[in-house]
């Protein structure tokens, strides 16, 4: 029919063209537009599915896409007493924590020993740092344990740094008169003072090198300070009075 009208092929045969007449692919009616499988358009079809492929749920699971943020450090006390800071020693300190099982989503609890050397003469406030060994889930970064060295109340000393100080008790007759003060040591010794002067409530008398190692340079030690405490009598009797008005000056 086209024949008669148009005096030649159809017009649509390049289109429809069937057994190899344009060297055309017969599944491919875009082909003639460098349109082929719609790969001519810009990206094409494959440009579609690339763009699909990128929709696809990322590995990793429900929280793969998140990035993970590290917890605040968790904090403890570490408390010891001035023997252990004047020796050095070993603390085990036992913590409980959760950690991720192998399939990345489900935990445990489970208890860890850390173990924490306190050297010679560390200073109250040191603190010691256990990288990631806070609590572990699908979402965090664990956290660090962090220890903090806390002194312990000593039934007889104060300490001030790498000193120690004595609280040396005396009579007032003693106070006014001279005295002898017998002090302990951290390491189980005696050190004896004398002092002929009058004491003076809150007057301090150094004993060098008898205080804690210096934490930066640990066979270096502070000192003892002995800090005079006079005890005056509750009551004096009448005669006791007049004695002292003659002796004392006014």
């Amino acid at each position: 029919m086209f024949t008669e009208f148009f005096g030649g092929r159809s017009p649509f045969d390049q289109f429809f063209a069937r057994n190899g007449d344009d060297d055309m692919d017969t599944d491919d009616p875009f082909a003639a537009f460098g349109m082929g499988g719609m790969g001519g358009m810009p990206g094409g079809m494959g440009g579609f599915h690339q763009h699909q492929r990128s929709f696809k749920s990322r590995p990793g699971g429900p929280h793969g896409g998140r990035e993970k943020k590290k917890d605040s450090p968790v904090v403890h006390e570490l408390k010891v007493s001035l023997e252990e800071v004047f020796s050095g020693c070993t603390k085990k300190m036992k913590i409980s924590r959760k950690r991720l099982n192998a399939d990345g989503c489900s935990m445990r609890s489970e208890d860890k020993i850390l173990t924490v050397d306190i050297k010679r003469g560390w200073k109250e406030g040191t603190k010691i740092t256990f990288p990631r060994e806070g609590d572990e889930t699908p979402t965090n970064i664990p956290a660090d344990v962090v220890f903090v060295v806390k002194d312990k109340p000593h039934p007889v000393f104060r300490r001030d740094g790498s000193d120690i100080i004595y609280p040396a008790r005396v009579s007032l007759r003693d106070a006014l008169c001279g005295c002898t003060v017998s002090a302990p040591t951290l390491d189980g010794r005696t050190v004896t003072v004398t002092s002929r002067d009058v004491v003076k409530p809150g007057m301090k008398k150094r004993i060098v090198g008898e205080g804690l190692p210096l934490s930066k340079c640990p066979e270096k030690r502070g000192d003892m300070v002995l800090e005079f405490v006079v005890k005056f009598p509750e009551n004096l009797g009448q005669s006791a009075r007049d004695a002292l008005t003659q002796i004392l000056p006014p």
